[in-house]
């Protein structure tokens, strides 16, 4: 029962339950005497009464602070799922609508922290199983140490190196440990890199950079930019099938530069488009290929944009394939021009 809920601040509760304690006192008081009941014996059941409206009416403004109390005592054992009733409309309201929502943050990044656990563990297992199998195999004579043996063996180095140089990076962009070094740069150049790394791996995939305009350029930190054209490129080819061909272009709109990294691959579906830049996640047809990443790659770039106050977005492609839209801000050199 909370009758006072209603009262816009704490003081203004305060002072009606004051207020009604004095009322109803005086009133029951009067009542008993007018009764007929000696003064004495209707002083102390006008007291009885008001302490007991008093109770009911304290009650329900301290509920919530006593529900808290429980939750957070709840919260250091690890359960984050509980929640208070917030209805009044008071401090005491505001402060239990701020609990619930820390409440739920932390039961995200609890979740979070056992996801990343989690994946972190199946992601790592994979590649040391595989380089436990051949070793096996190499010491027990099973295989011979030829050229082929360590390559497999090299893939799976390099796999692990790579998750954890992405672990790394995600972690320093998280504490803000990555300064981004500013800077006006010229675009062509950073997907002309970007592209010839990408180019070494020898995939069967044509890549295809454009740039609207050669003198193009952006404000932002170079080495950062290439890497999510980095990254961005290297989910490109992975589901671009053999034969197909990724492409890149570059141009100047209203809004800053827009790079696009544009590939063949099965695509992603709407409902996912929004969770694919989540840590470890993977859409059912657009990142689960055999052999694919950590799901790293897209969480990392959409940081870096996002330090760099630009937008990074997935789009369908007709009539397959996906399109990931990156906009930086354009240069003040190219704003004036």
């Amino acid at each position: 029962m909370r009758p006072l809920d209603a009262a816009p601040t704490l003081k203004i509760k305060l002072g009606a339950l004051l207020f009604a304690a004095v009322g109803v006192t005086v009133f029951v008081f009067w009542v008993g005497v007018f009764v007929g009941l000696r003064p004495s014996v209707s002083g102390v059941i006008a007291a009885v009464v008001a302490l007991s409206m008093v109770r009911v009416l304290a009650r329900g403004m301290t509920s919530p602070l006593r529900q808290m109390a429980d939750a957070a005592e709840a919260m250091a054992r690890g359960e984050y799922d509980r929640r208070v009733t917030a209805t009044s409309r008071d401090e005491v309201g505001q402060l239990a609508r701020a609990f619930n929502h820390m409440s739920a943050e932390l039961a995200e990044i609890d979740r979070l922290r056992r996801d990343l656990v989690a994946n972190v563990s199946h992601e790592l297992r994979t590649p040391i199983t595989a380089l436990k199998v051949v070793l096996e195999n190499l010491v027990d004579g099973v295989e011979r140490p030829d050229p082929e043996v360590f390559a497999t063996m090299l893939a799976q180095v390099e796999r692990l190196g790579r998750l954890v140089t992405q672990l790394l990076d995600l972690s320093r962009l998280e504490s803000g440990a990555i300064p981004l070094e500013a800077t006006t740069f010229s675009v062509a150049p950073v997907l002309e890199h970007a592209v010839r790394e990408q180019e070494l791996h020898g995939h069967d995939v044509t890549l295809d950079v454009r740039v609207e305009d050669p003198g193009l350029s952006a404000d932002g930190d170079p080495e950062r930019v290439h890497q999510v054209v980095a990254n961005l490129l290297e989910n490109a080819v992975r589901f671009t099938p053999d034969g197909g061909t990724v492409e890149v272009y570059a141009r100047r709109d209203a809004d800053g530069v827009v790079i696009e990294v544009a590939d063949e691959g099965p695509g992603i579906d709407e409902d996912d488009s929004a969770r694919v830049f989540e840590r470890f996640y993977r859409a059912d047809q657009a990142r689960t290929a055999s052999g694919g990443g950590a799901g790293l790659g897209l969480a990392i770039a959409q940081w870096i944009i996002d330090l760099h106050g630009g937008e990074i977005r997935p789009e369908r492609r007709d009539p397959r394939g996906c399109r990931m839209v990156v906009t930086l801000p354009a240069s003040q050199g190219a704003s004036d021009s």
